[in-house]
């Protein structure tokens, strides 16, 4: 089976690699995003996809947007490919294009569509506080993860799994599942699903902003933005007058005896206890970045930064 791969980011990493390893596949060529300016030097990058692609010896092509480029679909027509594959590329393809080869084009989405149709459905399942993920293999159409169903698999979130976390673990089962779809699949022994529209959700791209914790909210909802925001761009708060991201929290089983205004540190032997809005819940702190510092422990932090019991973190 003649596979042209599309992806750019880790996430796609995995599924390139299991094509790659398959029997009866062949990745004929790749496409994938431009190189970017990375890293605090802006050194221009290469995608991961795009890195791994030239180690397998597989041609790579970066059409920038694919809109606007249609020497791309003559590039994808001359590798005669029957299927194409999409795993994280980072842009909506036009109709002509996914609809290329035979089999037409299947896609590995980080969610159980129809929940979390976007392009940040793992950070919106942890923001909001999910117990289970999971993979879901389909078949692109015109809409945005509207396209039917060929498989599933679910993934239970632990209560303190970071998004990068769960992202690390859906890129490998994703993978997995890909595998022992698409051969099924292409032999007709599978039939797609449609998604039932009703009960679809969304995860839009998140900005800076929404990691900025609001004190206020109840200590669950910031325990899961922590974890929603780590790794990417870093929960971040206010101390002192410096910016501190937060990496890792947990929800103590303690409970705030006083009134104190939230975001009040009301405890630092044995741990970090903040208080937050909205319940007697305190959140416990675990891990913490000033601003051109080093990622710390907190006990690191309170010895550094001598802290002392009623200083207050703000928004």
């Amino acid at each position: 089976m003649r596979v042209i791969f599309l992806g750019t980011p880790d996430f796609a990493v995995p599924s390139l690699c299991r094509l790659c390893s398959a029997n009866e596949v062949e990745v004929v060529g790749v496409i994938t995003q431009p190189d970017r300016p990375a890293g605090r030097g802006r050194q221009l990058t290469a995608p991961p996809v795009k890195k791994l692609a030239l180690e397998l010896g597989i041609p790579v092509y970066q059409p920038g947007r694919i809109k606007d480029n249609p020497e791309v679909l003559q590039w994808a027509l001359q590798r005669e490919p029957e299927i194409m594959i999409v795993v994280a590329f980072g842009q909506i393809l036009p109709l002509a294009f996914f609809n290329l080869p035979p089999l037409g084009t299947l896609n590995v989405h980080a969610s159980l569509l129809p929940k979390y149709r976007g392009a940040a459905p793992v950070i919106h399942a942890i923001l909001n506080g999910e117990t289970v993920s999971g993979v879901t293999i389909m078949k692109l159409d015109e809409g945005m993860d509207t396209g039917d169903i060929l498989s599933q698999e679910e993934v239970a979130i632990p209560p303190d799994m970071t998004a990068g976390e769960l992202e690390k673990l859906l890129a490998e089962r994703g993978a997995d599942l890909l595998l022992r779809t698409i051969h099924p699949y292409a032999e007709g022994r599978i039939t797609p699903q449609p998604q039932d529209h009703e009960l679809a959700t969304y995860a839009p791209r998140v900005s800076t902003e929404q990691a900025r914790i609001n004190w206020m909210r109840p200590a669950t909802e910031i325990h899961n933005q922590v974890r929603a925001f780590n790794p990417r761009p870093g929960a971040f708060t206010t101390l002192r007058g410096e910016s501190v991201k937060i990496w890792r929290t947990t929800v103590s089983g303690r409970e705030l005896e006083h009134d104190q205004p939230p975001g009040t540190i009301i405890e630092l032997q044995p741990e970090l206890l903040v208080c937050c809005g909205g319940s007697p819940q305190l959140l416990s702190i675990q891990e913490l970045q000033v601003a051109n510092r080093s990622s710390v422990s907190a006990r690191e932090f309170i010895n550094g930064m001598r802290l002392v019991v009623g200083e207050r973190f703000l928004q």
